[in-house]
């Protein structure tokens, strides 16, 4: 066994960029002093981080007094153009030394693939773009206002903070000093930012728009602003995050892009955050109807109030949701799965509140028949949360449909039916003790203070909502386990040896689960600082290692197996022979 291993060795196995495989895992004995880099570049980067922060506001502070000259927000404003000289004067000229004294040492390829490096960039990058679009913004709609004082020290302010973010992504991109490690977090908290405001300019606006309409349909009372200005406001804040949406997210390739955070961030904000905003609008909308049809207490105008931003809501919503799963539908499966169990969540939660709640008004309308109004109104939004999270989580979860075997055992759907159940059985629990204060109360208390039903009544509901989560994710949770540890594990290799660098404990896991096998791991040793540099380059695009590696190992049957991670993404699969 040996002699064929190292046989195979020799011939395909040694890498061209010095990378030797070692069968004994050897650890680099430390170097001396090797903690005083780390230090130095903490120092450095906090340091020059908070030079530019000063030196970017007292440019922005003298700007605005050039634009704004002769208005009263900077007659006599001495300790203002004290401030703002000195933080230019005095922190410019060290921030630019500092700068210089970095960038000069980013010729050396272990200070680009330093953790300091990247966090500085990613850091400034994202306060420099924040800053400078809302300046920029903010003066775009002052302006549409018709706001003579203010947007001075806005603009100056964008403009500034502009000239920050072309200079900081001029190195960013440097073909030959960008950084090597993080270096695509910039795309993907640029295409979020944009989003975000986009997303709300837009609502906004339409709302404004749907409202203005919806007033001129129920009253003759003429409107005093002009409407237009409120919706021209917030278009353009939805114009400009839409530019800088677009900016990142097509034209810098952040569609593209597969890393882990890549992921999180279209999961978290293209997906949970659509769909957050289609159920609210679309629940909302539901809401008005019903009190439309059933519940005309109050005035008219007062029950469409929220119609309009609720209609823009659920629209704008819905346009992202569908365009972010369609995205979604080329990434990984374990993201395809988070995206389902995001949206199940969001409808369950809904649902779960609209059942709380019409149990609520359902135990006060029969305990009182003569119930108010606002009961109604309560039963009809319980009504509006069940009917709409009801069928999302239905048609997302698909209860009816027994799971495949490969989502049985990801995390994903362990965590989730853990969390869920753990949750809802924690507020159960604290549920069923106010009910117990409750009930002691009632029979304690000498003073009539209602009946018991009105003093249960709403932790009852919370009860029976978290009950029925709890109870069914639970049953879901045991059905899994039970199906898992009944399924016969196929074994198709009887040892598995991989060879890799960095963390092996994902390899090792799929390689297990595909296999069957016992995994031995073998490290490689790094030849010089090369071989960092490329692991480091490489890191973004392996992050799909492990389920290449489980694609690669399918229909693999054979006494043993030798798996080489490496260069970069690069997977060799090497059956070996039995002795």
């Amino acid at each position: 066994m040996v002699d064929r291993f190292r046989a195979v060795a020799a011939q395909g196995l040694h890498e061209p960029d010095g990378e030797a495989m070692t069968a004994a895992r050897t650890v680099p004995a430390p170097a001396t002093g090797s903690a005083q880099p780390t230090v130095r570049r903490l120092i450095v980067y906090t340091l020059l981080f908070a030079l530019v922060v000063v030196t970017a506001i007292g440019l922005s502070g003298l700007l605005g007094r050039l634009l704004g000259a002769g208005t009263v927000l900077v007659a006599g404003d001495v300790a203002g153009l004290a401030r703002s000289l000195a933080f230019t004067l005095i922190g410019g000229p060290m921030a630019a030394a500092l700068w210089w004294f970095v960038w000069r040492r980013l010729d050396d390829a272990v200070e680009r693939s330093s953790a300091g490096w990247g966090l500085y960039l990613t850091g400034m990058y994202a306060v420099s773009l924040i800053t400078s679009a809302t300046g920029l913004l903010s003066a775009a709609a002052a302006v549409i206002g018709g706001e003579r004082l203010g947007w001075q020290l806005s603009l100056s302010n964008g403009l500034v903070w502009a000239g920050v973010l072309a200079w900081h992504r001029w190195m960013w991109r440097h073909p030959r000093k960008r950084p090597s490690l993080i270096p695509d977090v910039p795309t993907v908290v640029g295409a979020v930012f944009g989003l975000i405001i986009g997303v709300g300019g837009t609502v906004t606006a339409l709302a404004n728009l749907l409202d203005t309409a919806i007033q001129g349909f129920t009253s003759s009372a003429s409107i005093g602003n002009p409407w237009w200005r409120f919706v021209l406001q917030s278009l353009a804040w939805g114009a400009g995050g839409a530019a800088i949406w677009w900016w990142h997210w097509i034209h810098d390739g952040g569609r593209r892009l597969k890393t882990d955070f890549a992921d999180v961030a279209l999961v978290v904000v293209g997906i949970l955050g659509a769909v957050l905003l289609t159920v609210g609008g679309t629940g909302t909308v539901l809401f008005v109807l019903l009190r439309l049809a059933f519940d005309r207490t109050d005035p008219m105008g007062d029950m469409l109030e929220p119609l309009g931003a609720a209609i823009a809501a659920g629209a704008v919503g819905a346009l992202v949701w569908a365009y972010h799963r369609a995205v979604s539908a080329g990434r990984s499966d374990t993201t395809l799965q988070a995206a389902k169990l995001v949206t199940s969540g969001v409808g369950l939660v809904a649902a779960a509140t609209g059942i709380g709640i019409v149990v609520n008004s359902a135990l006060s309308i029969a305990a009182t028949p003569l119930a108010g109004d606002g009961i109604r109104t309560l039963l009809l939004g319980g009504i509006s949360a069940l009917v709409v999270g009801g069928p999302l989580w239905w048609l997302t979860w698909k209860p009816g449909v027994p799971p495949e075997p490969t989502e049985l055992g990801r995390r994903g759907r362990r965590v989730y039916l853990v969390a869920v159940f753990g949750l809802s059985a924690i507020v159960a629990v604290i549920t069923l003790l106010v009910i117990g204060y409750r009930v002691f109360e009632f029979l304690l208390d000498d003073v009539s203070g209602g009946s018991l039903v009105d003093r249960i009544r709403a932790p009852l509901g919370l009860l029976v909502a978290t009950g029925l989560a709890a109870g069914y994710h639970f049953a879901v949770w045991r059905h899994d386990r039970s199906v898992s540890a009944a399924a016969p594990r196929k074994r198709t290799v009887r040892k598995v040896i991989l060879v890799a660098s960095g963390d092996p404990e994902p390899l090792v896991r799929v390689a297990a689960e595909v296999t069957g096998a016992g995994v031995t791991v073998w490290r490689k040793a790094d030849a010089g600082t090369s071989g960092t540099a490329t692991a480091g380059t490489a890191e973004g695009a392996a992050t799909d290692l492990p389920e290449r590696l489980a694609q690669a190992l399918e229909g693999v049957r054979v006494d043993r197996v030798l798996i080489v991670i490496g260069p970069g993404s690069r997977i060799d699969v090497i059956p070996l022979e039995a002795d």
